[in-house]
């Protein structure tokens, strides 16, 4: 199943995410939300890599490895769509290799489904 990934780009749904509720593993936070405008046809999720994770291309590379894995990982499980998610990396994640991350991010979002 082809679902769209939609990045949020309202300040204000950021801040509706932070106040939300929230599931951490040693690689990521990710904070979950329902946005009552927001329609349950694609995927609304954000990728978020503080300054302190590195230089621009890390964090631009950690944001591209998240995308990816979220694109795989909407192949094989069913992921709410009622939700908006805002995914916040931790450091670990530029040491780690993809398929722990991929494994971490797929048990977080089975934890919030």
């Amino acid at each position: 199943m082809n679902i769209k990934i939609k990045s949020l780009s309202k300040n204000e749904d950021f801040k509706k995410l932070l106040n939300g509720r929230k599931i951490s593993n040693s690689y990521l936070t990710i904070f979950f939300k329902k946005i009552p405008d927001k329609k349950n046809t694609c995927l609304n999720i954000s990728f978020v890599a503080k300054k302190k994770m590195g230089k621009a291309v890390d964090r631009n590379k950690i944001k591209r490895r998240l995308k990816n894995m979220t694109y795989a990982i909407t192949k094989i499980a069913k992921l709410n769509l009622n939700f908006s998610y805002l995914v916040l990396a931790k450091k670990s994640v530029l040491e780690e290799k993809y398929d722990e991350i991929k494994e971490a991010l797929q048990k977080s979002f089975e934890k919030i489904s």
